[in-house]
């Protein structure tokens, strides 16, 4: 488990890595105690819009389960060539059913 947390991170964290892409700020949002990864982006240096998510995993039990993935090189793709397997990974994203939606019901 430890193993996947950390490639996660890593991977998560690359997507941040230089702080700055073209007109916004990148933070890397790297929580290991919750099993939470996430890029936000700001507008820089005029605030235009409001924060975005740029990706945003999470891991739950033995998967991994990415929430949001808006770059043009899917976290899935580098999750799979460090050797994570397809069946580690849930594509939230893409309406894929995560393990822990009960967690996540309303009580009406």
């Amino acid at each position: 488990m430890e193993t996947l947390k950390q490639t996660l991170r890593e991977e998560v964290k690359k997507y941040a890595a230089g702080g700055r892409g073209i007109n916004v700020l990148l933070f890397a949002i790297l929580d290991d105690q919750q099993g939470i990864y996430a890029v936000n982006a700001v507008d820089y240096p005029e605030r235009e819009a409001v924060a975005d998510v740029v990706v945003l995993a999470r891991l739950v039990g033995k998967k991994i389960v990415i929430e949001e993935d808006m770059t043009d090189k899917k976290l899935v793709d580098a999750l799979l060539r460090r050797g994570i397997t397809r069946d580690q990974i849930i594509l939230a994203y893409e309406g894929e059913p995560i393990p822990d939606a009960h967690q996540f019901e309303l009580d009406v």
